[in-house]
C-alpha cells in the first residue's frame, strides 16, 4: 500500500531551501536556515520530511566518511556526484562506465533489479589553490 505524503507547509518550506541551494545539507544545517528565514518548524520535523523526500526520490541522500547523512535537491536522472571534502562543492556526474561494471558485475553473480550509488570525495580546484 502506498504511503500518501501531505504538502504541509513545513514539508513545502524544506522543499523550497533545497531547490535554492547547489550543496548537500545536513538536516541541522537545514534546520539552522529555516529559523533564519522566519520559518517555525521543529529539528525533528525537518528530519522526518528530508526522509520522506528521499524514500521518494526527490532528494539525495548521502553519508560522507564520518560525517552526519546530507541532502541535496537534484536535476538529473540516475547520476552520482563528486563532492569536495573542504568546502562541500557538488558536482553531479553521469557514468557510462560506472552502470557497465554494475551491471556486468551483477550479471556475473546473478543478480538482478540492482541499484547503486556513487560518491567520489576529492579537494575541488578551488580549495587546492588555497
Amino acid at each position: 500500500m502506498a504511503t500518501v505524503v501531505r504538502n504541509t507547509r513545513q514539508r513545502s518550506a524544506v522543499a523550497q531551501l533545497l531547490l535554492e541551494t547547489d550543496e548537500f545539507r545536513s538536516a541541522q544545517e537545514i534546520y539552522d536556515l529555516l529559523r533564519q528565514r522566519g520559518t517555525s518548524v521543529g529539528l525533528t520535523t525537518v528530519y522526518r520530511t528530508l526522509q520522506s523526500l528521499a524514500e521518494a526520490d526527490e532528494v539525495d541522500m548521502m553519508r560522507p566518511p564520518g560525517g552526519d547523512y546530507l541532502y541535496r535537491q537534484c536535476t538529473t536522472e540516475h547520476h552520482h556526484h563528486l563532492v569536495c571534502r573542504s568546502c562541500g562543492s557538488t558536482v553531479e556526474i553521469t557514468g557510462p562506465a560506472v552502470e557497465s561494471w554494475a551491471q556486468r558485475i551483477a550479471a556475473e553473480h546473478g543478480f538482478s533489479d540492482i541499484s547503486h550509488t556513487l560518491e567520489l570525495f576529492g579537494t575541488c580546484r578551488t580549495c587546492s589553490a588555497q
